[in-house]
């Protein structure tokens, strides 16, 4: 005969229970949330999937690799006492989630290798990943100039990276104390570099992001990717008026709240593409600047009609420049989001 259970010890007992219990009646008050506070972008679908496993997420084909999270790596810092710790965390964290990097400014590595360890991550970040160079637009036009393009080359080959990100910032430079000056103009200089250059070349803004004819001249390019770091970021004009003479500052503040924002480019992008249809050239996105956290990335890569990946720059410097520990506590978190999201979420229409 079955013997009832001990209803002292019941077999389902839950001893987080009353903890549990207590937290909600403590929170309740604090989670009240108004109307107004629902994010608006998506349609929340509880009952289609169930909890997903992790490392759930589909994997993305991407600049002629696969990565295992939509995430990019966004370019920092490479001229800084803390730039070895920063880039060989962040290489070993896009090995360990399958991610994409670009890396910060290699300026100091066109005429020297003194700085090279700092830079030297292909073997951490591993070769089924896209890892991608970095210099100026400056730069690049002081080198064609002098016509040494061979020092680009050069540059990527000891790297081993898969191609070079150019960075377009007049803005920033014009604010610059100490800033360059263009002769040409950028799209002037792009093109030049890409009938010079052997390997791929993405091109990015630095924190204004771009408008859309600008937008529709970099569509048209042979690039492998746009990368937009969009307004909403670090305002690096802003940053560098603020280094400048106080009448400076003054003077042309109100140049630096200028901009686009990503989704304000997503539009753009969404726009060019229907009008040019088979004229596009480039068909790779990367969604950065002010990318917040998943939500703001889930949602815009799955607005924009390319193939893309959402980049954060802030939000990985934070977390990369100390224990390893910590930085992977903090992708665990943005990776889980999205696979939640991925499950629950669908992009309202």
């Amino acid at each position: 005969m079955q013997q009832e259970p001990n209803k002292s010890t019941p077999h389902d007992a839950d001893p987080t229970a009353a903890s549990r219990k207590r937290d909600h009646i403590e929170l309740a008050l604090r989670s009240q949330v108004a109307a107004a506070q629902l994010d608006g972008r998506f349609w929340y679908e509880p009952l289609l999937a169930a909890h997903p496993p992790k490392g759930s997420l589909t994997p993305v084909a991407f600049l002629g690799k696969t990565l295992r999270a939509p995430l990019w790596v966004s370019s920092m810092t490479g001229g800084t006492e803390w730039a070895h710790t920063i880039n060989h965390n962040l290489a070993r964290a896009c090995r360990d989630y399958g991610m994409g990097m670009g890396l910060g400014s290699c300026r100091s590595l066109l005429y020297s290798d003194d700085t090279f360890r700092d830079f030297d991550v292909r073997a951490l970040i591993g070769d089924d990943l896209p890892l991608y160079a970095n210099l100026g637009i400056a730069q690049l036009e002081q080198l064609l100039d002098k016509k040494e393009t061979w020092r680009l080359n050069r540059l990527v080959e000891k790297l081993r990276a898969d191609g070079l990100i150019i960075h377009v910032n007049p803005l920033q430079e014009a604010m610059q104390p100490e800033g360059d000056v263009f002769k040409q103009t950028p799209l002037a200089i792009i093109e030049q570099v890409l009938e010079a250059a052997t390997f791929p070349i993405i091109v990015k803004e630095v924190g204004q992001g771009m408008g859309p004819e600008s937008l529709r001249a970099l569509l048209q390019l042979p690039l492998a990717a746009v990368d937009f770091a969009a307004s909403g970021g670090t305002n690096f004009a802003l940053l560098e008026l603020l280094r400048a003479h106080p009448d400076k500052l003054a003077a042309l503040e109100p140049l630096v709240y200028t901009g686009h924002s990503a989704a304000e480019m997503t539009q753009f992008t969404n726009t060019i593409i229907a009008e040019l249809g088979d004229k596009i050239r480039c068909n790779h996105i990367i969604i950065s600047g002010g990318v917040k956290n998943f939500l703001d990335g889930y949602y815009l890569i799955n607005t924009i009609q390319l193939p893309a990946v959402y980049g954060q720059a802030s939000g990985f410097l934070e977390h990369a420049r100390g224990d390893y520990d910590q930085l992977t506590a903090y992708i665990d978190n943005q990776i889980r989001g999205l696979e939640l999201a991925q499950a629950f979420l669908r992009i309202r229409q």
